[in-house]
């Protein structure tokens, strides 16, 4: 059951997959109704999953799950990555690659694999200050708190010593 991600309670758990780039506006409204369909359907044991999504910075796909609903389960967990990834094969993008770190340059959105950001750390490139997406969030409470982070108050900040 496809609800609005913002009435999802805050014990909602989440999924965020970061592109490898921006998605371009054509491929985002296609991108968002291949969602909607996905959740729609979405279900575990036959029992409806009552789930939003939201797309930020054209590059995060973030999918959340009330639970208090229905738990999900190993299908429908498998269900939503297969999902995933017939969407990096339909756009030619990498969703699932956990080893690259996104982060914010002014107003942009940097994408770098993790060796990289690394020896941009360790060149001052980065800063404790610099502003990182840590995907690693479980629900919605601390996705609105600590996604979007000064790299100091996040896992990245063992890379800036």
């Amino acid at each position: 059951m496809l609800v609005d991600f913002n009435d999802l309670p805050e014990t909602s758990r989440v999924w965020i997959y970061q592109a490898n780039r921006s998605f371009t506006l054509d491929e985002l409204e296609e991108i968002e109704k291949k969602i909607k369909e996905f959740i729609t359907q979405w279900t575990a044991h036959g029992a409806d999953l009552r789930a939003g999504y939201e797309i930020k910075y054209k590059r995060f796909i973030t999918i959340g799950l009330d639970q208090g609903a229905n738990q999900a389960t190993g299908c429908s967990i498998d269900a939503s990555v297969h999902f995933i990834q017939e969407l990096e094969q339909a756009y030619d993008v990498d969703l699932m690659d956990k080893m690259n770190v996104s982060f914010k340059q002014g107003e942009f959105v940097a994408y770098k694999p993790l060796a990289d950001f690394k020896k941009m750390a360790k060149n001052r490139s980065v800063s404790p200050n610099t502003i990182v997406f840590n995907n690693l969030v479980t629900n919605i409470a601390e996705y609105r708190i600590n996604w979007e982070i000064p790299a100091k108050d996040s896992w990245h900040n063992r890379f800036l010593n």
